[in-house]
């Protein structure tokens, strides 16, 4: 059977060949090759992005490991991997289009996907301008809306300040019924089965597990702050 990465290792020298970057994807469109262009693409868009300020850090190369979970025996592929598309000449925007193409506007897989990015952008502890810029120009390729950006933000930008409400996207002035719901429907959504269902590879449901804790944070934060 084969694997994740072996699976990428296939459309890695499909592209090698020359069948260029839209009729690879073209064959990545359903389960379970969905996965492949989900790891594909987190792997030459957070690739680009760790140079986007210039530099390509230690941190940034862990980050991307703490999302995928790399079997011992399949280290070296997606090493080997990760540098390819770190020397790939293709403007990251070709990668995100081809992505966007395969998915509805701000399909749930396309949010999962910029999350993803937005690990690896912060893992050096600093959010280069370069970056923000990077990573709004991926979010307006793929439809995700300014609720969902503003979200990723709250979370993961030190900067941005801490806003539950973001979090779950509801308004600051929502009753505490709609919070409740869009708290419940957004731990519903983020069930590494759900997950997985859409096109996000099992080795990358970690993102499932910072998501949750992220929400449940945010729910609490808010439920505490009306009960006072």
């Amino acid at each position: 059977m084969m694997t994740l990465w072996s699976r990428i290792a296939d459309a890695l020298a499909a592209l090698a060949r020359g069948e260029g970057l839209a009729a690879v994807f073209d064959r990545l469109r359903t389960p379970p090759e969905r996965s492949v262009a989900f790891t594909i693409a987190v792997i030459a868009l957070g690739a680009k992005m760790a140079k986007a300020d210039g530099r390509v850090t230690r941190n940034e190369v862990a980050a991307f490991r703490e999302v995928f979970t790399i079997p011992p025996e399949e280290e070296a592929n997606a090493a080997r991997v990760f540098d390819l598309a770190r020397q790939d000449v293709a403007g990251f925007d070709l990668y995100a289009r081809r992505i966007a193409a395969m998915f509805p506007a701000g399909d749930p897989v396309l949010a999962d996907l910029l999350e993803g990015l937005f690990h690896i952008a912060l893992a050096d502890g600093t959010f280069d301008p370069r970056e923000e810029a990077f990573l709004d120009e991926v979010a307006s390729i793929f439809g995700v809306g300014d609720r969902c950006l503003r979200g990723l933000k709250a979370r993961f930008v030190p900067d941005a300040g801490r806003d539950p409400y973001s979090v779950l996207g509801v308004p600051a002035d929502a009753p505490i019924p709609e919070v409740r719901r869009a708290w419940a429907e957004a731990v519903r959504e983020t069930h590494p089965d759900r997950m997985i269902a859409r096109g996000v590879p099992p080795e990358a449901v970690r993102l499932a597990e910072a998501r949750l804790r992220d929400i449940n944070l945010a729910w609490e934060e808010i439920r505490r702050a009306r009960a006072a």
